[in-house]
């Protein structure tokens, strides 16, 4: 472990900045504007007395284990780096991953630019773009600008000179627009509450979006009357920022960063530090919190909320401002980090916002830590969703797992409690990890404490050559299981969950029944970039199973093959790691394994399951009674008297 930190290595992502916060991530994240945390965030503003861009203070975020992290609240303006700045970043990048990378195709490279520097579909993104023709045109340069410590960023500079006029002429057309409208020309819900493109692919051209932004910002500046003047400014100042070439090179520069990363590392993620939480995720927590809302989507004039609004806000409210910082022409990034530091504030927040059919906004006070605790002090999840299927004479329980939470081991342990509280215990303990992207490794290290106490795990290696390993800790006896266990898994299966299935088959401690594995066999580290400008995710680790037997690119196979039905929400594409462009290389590390251990349980046969004698279910899945009947030593059958799947 780095420093008592906690790790991550599934789908979800774990918000910690600060040195040694690590995720091993089966998927790339999609960011999600929930609330984790408690931030102190700068009270009530008057939106029409701050100046464009205008930003609140910071908040502090505190994680469960002491540590923090300052949240920026987004100002509206578009990332920089120098180019001493960015070749920091990029040269920091390579010295931290677990591997060395391919080179990169500057094609790819180029593409990548063009969108990330672009959150509107204007500046670079759009069909219309000289700008889009000059980042392929100079691709090659800019990477190997980025790659190398000589030179003054030339080819950034030359097409920042561009993006300084083309910008500054859909600025002319944004204006001349906004100028002409009266406010007859169109209604307030179309003006405030229409959705524009996001950046999208196709994304219109540029002069015509120019246009349609100023149409609609001028005529919602008409509309609002007095107030709409100052979010019309924003709306400006967002989509056209002024800016000279010298800066627009340094945006395009953070822009080549942001481009670079997930090309050398395809589970990796560079963001500036306004947009820093848009490669969190957070339901991975042992405590989630409220968010604001749910979705929200982008209009002319702010951003309005598509479902799950935090009261008193409702869905459909377009929300103009939050905290003094106008909503208007921030990219959605942005928009997540706002409402992630609004929603953990101590201190009741303002927020603007206009209800459709009405033309006059309304300031409300957000509170949400009242809301939150309105929703009552009890724990989310007391135990794991469980099933006990009857199984020989007796039954076993099957522990349905999803994700790899951090609090997965003291939700098994609160479920091995409750089961053997029944009147009969049960017989064995089957974990069905299928479809279960990983999560957290502290979580998958806890739960595996259940069935193999205190034993070693997994060695981790780093680009150097040097080691780490995890072990497992040593619960009370009441929260052990010594009796049968065995993992259900698919091609879903990743990450986290493969290190669960796999340490208790390595140990010999029980098998696993269903398909081959995802793949996932690396790990993200989560640190500050060395310019100070921004958090990267980075694959630093490479982790085999106990025995050494690699996982990366490689996956388990199963100890009892079992072709299951893919479930409602798997992903039928049938991807895996070693299908995913430039992920990290196969490695196969030392056998940790503590060999009394496994002798122990070699010697109890625990990996052949007790016979069934034909008697098992009924079962609310047909596929979990025709898997126990092969786990059981049987044909993949089915009780008569099991039900349909609940589908």
């Amino acid at each position: 472990m780095l420093g008592g930190s906690r790790r991550r290595i599934g789908v979800g992502l774990f918000l910690a900045v600060a040195a040694g916060a690590i995720w091993l991530g089966a998927r790339h994240p999609v960011p999600a504007p929930v609330n984790v945390g408690v931030v102190t965030f700068g009270g009530p503003a008057e939106v029409a007395d701050a100046g464009p861009g205008a930003q609140s203070p910071s908040g502090l975020f505190e994680q469960d284990e002491g540590q923090a992290t300052s949240f920026r609240v987004p100002s509206g303006a578009p990332s920089e780096l120098s180019c001493e700045e960015a070749r920091s970043v990029v040269s920091q990048v390579r010295e931290m991953l677990a591997y060395r990378p391919a080179p990169i195709r500057a094609a790819a490279f180029a593409d990548a630019v063009i969108d990330w520097l672009d959150p509107h579909g204007l500046w670079s993104a759009a069909p219309d773009s000289p700008v889009a023709t000059a980042i392929e045109r100079h691709g090659r340069e800019l990477l190997r600008e980025l790659e190398h410590e000589h030179g003054d960023c030339a080819a950034a500079r030359e097409v920042g000179r561009g993006l300084e006029r083309w910008v500054h002429d859909l600025q002319s057309e944004f204006e001349a627009k906004r100028q002409a409208m009266t406010g007859a020309e169109m209604s307030i819900d179309t003006a405030v509450f229409e959705p524009i493109a996001d950046g999208a692919s196709p994304s219109p051209k540029a002069s015509t979006f120019a246009v349609l932004l100023g149409e609609r910002v001028g005529a919602g500046e008409r509309l609002l009357g007095t107030s709409g003047a100052t979010f019309a400014r924003a709306a400006r100042e967002h989509f056209f920022p002024d800016l000279n070439a010298d800066a627009w090179s340094r945006v395009l520069l953070a822009a080549g960063v942001r481009a670079y990363v997930p090309l050398v590392d395809p589970h990796g993620g560079w963001a500036p530090l306004e947009e820093e939480a848009s490669i969190y995720e957070f339901d991975l927590d042992s405590h989630p919190r409220a968010s604001l809302w749910e979705k929200i989507g982008r209009t002319a004039l702010g951003a309005r909320i598509e479902s799950g609004a935090l009261p008193p806000m409702r869905d459909g409210d377009a929300v103009l401002a939050l905290g003094g910082v106008r909503t208007a022409g921030l990219a959605m990034e942005q928009l997540q980090q706002l409402a992630i530091v609004v929603a953990a504030s101590h201190r009741p927040t303002e927020a603007i916002v206009l209800r459709q059919g009405d033309a006059t906004p309304q300031a409300l006070k957000l509170d949400p830590e009242a809301s939150t605790e309105t929703g009552g002090g009890e724990e989310m999840h007391v135990g794991l969703p469980a099933e006990r299927i009857p199984y020989g004479d007796g039954s076993i329980v099957v522990v349905t797992i999803r994700e790899v939470r951090d609090d997965l081991g003291e939700q098994l342990a609160h479920t091995i409690v409750r089961e053997r509280a029944q009147s009969s215990p049960p017989v064995g303990i089957v974990l069905d990890l299928r479809g279960n992207g990983g999560g957290s490794t502290d979580g998958a290290i806890h739960a595996l404490s259940a069935f193999l106490p205190n034993a070693p795990l997994f060695p981790m290696k780093r680009q150097d050559g040097s080691l780490e390993m995890e072990r497992a800790p040593e619960p009370p006896p009441s929260e052990r299981f010594e009796g049968p266990v065995a993992t259900f898994v698919d091609g879903n299966t990743a990450s986290a969950a493969e290190m669960i299935s796999g340490a208790l088959t390595a140990y010999r401690r029980g098998p696993s029944v269903g398909r081959p594995t995802y793949g996932k066999g690396c790990a993200q580290e989560y640190s500050d970039d060395d310019a100070r400008a921004g958090v990267l995710r980075l694959t630093t680790l490479l982790y085999a199973l106990p025995d050494g037997s690699a996982v990366q690119r490689v996956g388990l196979t199963p100890t009892l093959r079992f072709p299951f039905a893919l479930l409602p929400d798997e992903d039928p594409s049938g991807e895996s790691e070693a299908k995913l462009a430039g992920s990290p290389p196969t490695w196969r590390g030392p056998d940790v394994r503590n060999r009394q251990m496994v002798a122990r349980f070699e010697a109890a046969k625990l990996m052949t399951w007790p016979s069934h004698g034909g008697h098992v279910g009924p079962c609310k899945d047909p596929d979990v009674c025709r898997a126990l009947h092969v786990l059981g030593g049987g044909p993949p059958r089915i009780s008569a008297a099991s039900k349909p799947a609940a589908r």
